[in-house]
């Protein structure tokens, strides 16, 4: 497994934690909780394509 793979997962399960609690209690900066999920996206397509272009 592949360190941006990896990386996409930590950025998207806990921008989507901090939406969550964002939805329950506002709090100062949740709005970078949807920049972490975007983020995490981004990482997710880019360890993808490496992995598959490994292995293709």
């Amino acid at each position: 497994m592949n360190r941006s793979l990896v990386a996409g997962i930590a950025f998207t399960v806990l921008g989507l934690a901090g939406y969550l609690a964002g939805l329950v209690a506002p709090y100062p900066g949740r709005a970078f909780s949807i920049t972490g999920v975007m983020v995490g996206i981004t990482f997710l397509a880019i360890g993808n394509a490496t992995q598959l272009g490994e292995t293709a």
